[in-house]
């Protein structure tokens, strides 16, 4: 339940009429009447929309959401409102411990635009038959964390409202009521909400009814502010909205401080369990008859997030009495990078039983860089949780994680960070640790697929966090069985696999057609017989479909039409090419509505980089060319509807052992694109002069990089970057050795050191609110003024309230007409190239 952090990518813009650009631009070849017009340095800041095609397809209503029923009867269809107003996301906002909390609601600030919020509607379909009930949600409802009771018999979700967040129940009938009454939950943290297994009371945080007034700040300072440190390293990330002073600290005391209430829906009684605190975690035992708690205490840190906070972790009766204390945990601070807490962690119910504890401890004080022949070991205690805890096993690299079948058989996973690989050992009452896989984690073919719990998953954003738990592992006799995306060399094939826990042989009772992509979804039954599947293609939407394990027809239960058919006729082809090292790499090339055979267009590159550990790993197919099309939010699949060619998510893989991968970053990187640029050129599709790329967060510093060191692209769309690798010294994305170990490798990774190579126009853009680790609107700032400072063509356009993933209508429409207005400027109509060679 509490301490989840949810990063998305969104953006936004444009109108018709002659750009207004930075006054270092120079002016294309050729005019185009269809060029946007967005505001320039000297305008008045203003709002723009692209042109009328492109609103209609973003503004088109997105496909429901979908959550099954635990008892497998029931869809609870939810109809969500995807992007917040301007308007909205500029409610006030404290940023504090690395979460963001709106003071009025005392939740989120973001409670529209993220998955699992912003619900409107809630239709209750049944399997069997059919037939639909409509749930009595509120006026003007802002629904999220939807959930059904363990039986299914009923449904919780949160209202927001201006001022509160009310808890709602619905029956199967549809009839729904507030159920906190007078309460205002407390969803500063997270999830708030958690089902017990009587399937009648909800445990949840309230905000305390003898909070007062929210503390001031004094407007004349006490003294000064100190940080101090003595001699005890306390690398750290370089995290966003920490707290920073006495104040934020008593204003995160304030806010976060919950009383646990247990709200009987069937009755309406509601009962305080235990004293308020800052509940960190809270988590219900599978009987329903303890809780976990993990309560937060001071000293706060100023130096790491929520998370990381020194705390308390309990047992607790259902009344709210403390059964057994399990450890008082100090402050992360000091944690080595790669490494993990010296002391408890990872506390967690077992899934088969009614109250058994399961945590990890790590015997390595946490530092991978200890040879000692195990690196953690997993303890366990069950109820009335009296005497010591009972090893269950010592692991030789990290832990991963321990899930049970509901026979009482575990599956423990451990990964090794250097060899990048992962094992899962089978453990069995009275007998050894039996290996089931041994496999490299980066190696999609090898995935053998994820074992099928009893429940189904949470709708998106409904999850709980330490014990979010779906059951236990359905097992029948030495059988349990595994689904998984299925990829191969021909494209993903999702599958439903049957696993012999004595033998390990597997036996595939359902794999995907190659003419659509089908994806096994949750089971019927205990035995598999039936089970729940999604089914697209190309043309036709995802719709939910019943299967029969011996039949080969599928009964589809739902029917959701295509909400955008005017993109229906984008072609679109799976593309398989190599690098110059030999490195298989791969693409997916989209061809605007109207193409004509022949044609060269101007094609934009739209990308992310990867790590791996070898090329083989690298050289995988990932992705399903049957997928159905959807675009939405700020895609730049929109520029299809403005004549671009996309080739989407080209490979860009960068390869090496180890920790040693980014050594060669960017003679890869440039390879890699040099290999695409001559791939879409080869196919008759691409004009080598008409050449973009762009990327969000680690693809936008792929864009800058590509623009510094090299001359394929005539201009890069660069959004919410980091350019200037020092200024995360201690590591970033998956590298994890620090600038110290590595000053070379920080400097030639950081195009901030090459502004001036940067010949091509480049369009930075970041969220004035970005809450990335890494990624502080100073690094877009910075780079900016370096490029203008060398006399590049460059333009910086920051947007208000936004975050790392940009969420408000007005913003993500505007982005897409800044995007639209540069590529036809310098890309769709540029002239002819001066300079051919890749390399400078």
């Amino acid at each position: 339940m509490f301490i989840r952090s949810a990063r998305m990518i969104g953006l936004a813009v444009a109108l018709v009429g002659p750009a207004l650009l930075h006054p270092t631009a120079q002016s294309p070849r050729r005019e185009d009447p269809g060029l946007a017009q967005v505001p320039g340095a000297s305008d008045p800041p203003k709002y723009v929309l692209p042109p009328p095609n492109v609103v209609e397809a973003f503004d088109a209503e997105p496909l429901p959401q979908v959550l099954v029923s635990p008892n497998r009867q029931v869809l609870a269809l939810l109809k969500a409102r995807p992007h917040p107003t301007i308007a909205e996301l500029s409610q006030p906002m404290l940023r504090l411990a690395g979460l963001r909390v709106n003071p009025k609601t005392n939740g989120p600030h973001r409670s529209v635009g993220l998955p699992g919020t912003g619900i409107q509607a809630i239709t209750l379909k049944k399997l069997a038959d059919g037939n639909e009930v409509r749930v009595a949600v509120p006026p003007q409802a802002r629904i999220s964390h939807v959930k059904f009771s363990p039986d299914g018999s009923r449904l919780a979700f949160l209202n927001t409202k201006d001022a509160a967040i009310e808890l709602w129940v619905a029956d199967a009938s549809g009839a729904a009521r507030a159920v906190s009454g007078a309460d205002r939950i407390n969803a500063a943290a997270g999830d708030p909400c958690d089902w017990l297994n009587d399937n009648a009371t909800l445990l949840c945080t309230a905000v305390p009814a003898s909070r007062g007034a929210e503390p001031g700040a004094s407007p004349v300072p006490a003294g000064p502010n100190v940080r101090e440190n003595y001699g005890k390293a306390a690398p750290a990330p370089t995290y966003e909205d920490l707290l920073k002073d006495a104040n934020d600290d008593r204003l995160f005391e304030y806010y976060f401080t919950s009383q646990l209430v247990a709200y009987n829906s069937a009755t309406g009684a509601k009962a305080a369990v235990g004293r308020p605190a800052i509940l960190a975690t809270v988590t219900p035992s599978p009987g329903g008859q303890h809780v976990l708690v993990e309560k937060i205490k001071r000293p706060f840190s100023h130096l790491i997030p929520i998370n990381g906070f020194p705390r308390e972790v309990e047992i607790w009766t259902r009344g709210g009495d403390v059964a057994r204390r399990l450890g008082d945990l100090p402050s992360h601070e000091g944690t080595p990078l790669t490494g993990v807490e010296p002391g408890p962690r990872g506390f967690h119910w077992r899934e088969d039983q009614p109250a058994t504890m399961l945590w990890v401890e790590a015997l390595d004080g946490g530092d991978p860089r200890m040879k000692v022949p195990f690196r953690d070991h997993i303890l366990s205690i069950a109820a009335p949780f009296s005497g010591e805890p009972t090893e269950l096993a010592k692991t030789e690299w990290r832990y991963g994680s321990l899930v049970y079948t509901d026979a009482g058989v575990g599956l423990l996973t451990e990964n090794d960070r250097v060899s990048r690989h992962t094992r899962t050992w089978i453990l069995e009452p009275g007998a050894a640790p039996r290996q089931a896989w041994d496999r490299r984690q980066d190696a999609a073919y090898e995935n053998p697929g994820t074992p099928v719990a009893r429940r189904s998953a949470p709708a998106p954003g409904g999850g709980r966090g330490a014990g979010n738990s779906n059951g236990p592992i359905i097992q029948a006799g030495d059988v349990i069985y595994l689904a998984g995306e299925g990829a191969s060399p021909e494209g993903d094939r999702p599958f439903l696999d049957r696993l012999n826990l004595k033998t390990l042989k597997t036996e595939r009772i359902f794999r995907s057609g190659a003419e659509a992509l089908e994806t096994f979804i949750a089971p019927l039954d205990d035995g598999m017989t039936r089970f729940l599947t999604r089914y697209e293609t190309q043309k036709e939407p995802p719709n939910y479909s019943v299967r029969n394990r011996e039949a080969t027809s599928r009964r589809q239960v739902t029917d959701f039409k295509d909400p955008q058919p005017q993109i229906r006729n984008i072609l679109r082809q799976y593309v398989t090419y190599q690098r110059n090292d030999g490195v298989k790499l791969s693409a997916t090339l989209y061809l605007p509505p109207g193409y004509k055979q022949g044609d060269r267009l101007p094609v934009i590159m739209w990308a992310y980089p990867r790590e791996f550990g070898d090329a083989g790993a690298a050289s995988q197919v990932t992705g399903s060319p049957n997928q159905f099309m959807q675009i939405r939010g700020v895609s730049h699949m929109f520029l299809l509807l403005s004549g671009y060619a996309i080739f989407d998510n080209p490979a860009m893989p960068i390869v090496g052992p180890g920790e040693t991968a980014n050594d060669h970053y960017v003679e890869q990187l440039v390879a890699s694109a040099q290999a695409a640029v001559d791939k879409v050129v080869e196919m008759g599709v691409g004009d080598r002069d008409r050449m973009g790329v762009g990327g969000h967060s680690y693809g936008g510093f792929m864009t800058a990089n590509l623009l510094a060191h090299s001359r394929l692209f005539r201009a890069g769309f660069a959004e919410s970057g980091a350019y200037n690798r020092s200024l995360t010294p201690f590591g970033f994305q998956s590298e994890r050795r620090t600038f110290w170990e590595v000053p070379d490798l920080y400097a030639k990774m950081s195009p901030f050191w090459y502004a001036h190579q940067v010949k091509d126009p480049i369009l930075l853009m970041h969220g004035e609110a970005d809450d990335n680790s890494g990624t502080f609107p100073i690094q877009s700032e910075r780079f900016y003024m370096a490029l203008k400072g060398h006399g590049a063509t460059v333009r910086y356009v920051t947007l208000p309230d936004e975050a790392h993933g940009y969420a408000a209508r007005e913003t993500l429409l505007h982005v897409l007409a800044e995007r639209i207005n540069w590529f036809d400027k310098y890309v769709k109509n540029a002239g002819p190239k001066t300079s051919t060679s890749a390399q400078r």
